[in-house]
């Protein structure tokens, strides 16, 4: 992909600009967004003993779990800045050429009006799919090696402890300062009860 990239790059398509910041993306995006998925993701399961319990019993279920963790607490708080080509009503709120819009993929997935009671932790749920990865031409292209690389992680993890269990208050967690990711520090656990 890079090396298509550069190709374009050098026939004039893409200009060096984004050149390198599709280059950045592509590295920096596929660690830190699978990174932040798991800790996420294995924060929910600790926060929702139940839940962390029936995956146990049935690991086939880890593909509606991994969705619902994006959906729920996913590893991308705003996609990256929008510039509208014409004028554009969002919400109302009438946007011009070249105004930069930031979506907000955290609130987009928490959305009443998209996902019934759009709080709760609930893999397996039916209905509008999740933003976590986008939608359209802006989809991730990682999305389904990330998919794989958290059942992988997370469903190793309950299998090798199945007494993890969170070994601090989650109001003491403390997070990544950033306005494009969320994840966690770190994730204090216990391996054995």
């Amino acid at each position: 992909m890079l090396t298509d990239l550069v190709r374009r790059s050098n026939q004039g398509e893409i200009d060096k600009d984004e050149l390198t910041s599709t280059a950045f993306l592509l590295l920096i995006a596929g660690h830190e967004t699978t990174v932040a998925l798991i800790g996420n993701g294995l924060l929910a399961l600790l926060r929702h003993p139940g839940q962390a319990a029936a995956l146990r019993a049935d690991l086939s279920l880890l593909p509606d779990f991994i969705d619902e963790m994006l959906r729920y607490d996913g590893p991308v708080r705003n996609a990256t800045w929008r510039f509208p080509t014409e004028p554009v009503v969002i919400g109302g709120q009438e946007m011009l050429p070249g105004e930069p819009i930031l979506v907000s993929l955290l609130a987009a997935n928490r959305d009443p009006a998209a996902f019934a009671d759009p709080d709760a932790f609930s893999p397996g749920r039916i209905g509008e799919p999740h933003l976590a990865f986008g939608r359209g031409p802006h989809y991730c292209v990682g999305a389904a090696l990330a998919k794989v690389e958290g059942e992988a992680a997370i469903g190793r993890v309950l299998e090798r402890f199945p007494d993890l269990a969170l070994a601090t208050d989650p109001a003491e967690l403390s997070w990544w300062p950033s306005a494009i990711m969320r994840g966690l520090f770190s994730l204090p656990v216990r391996l054995h009860g």
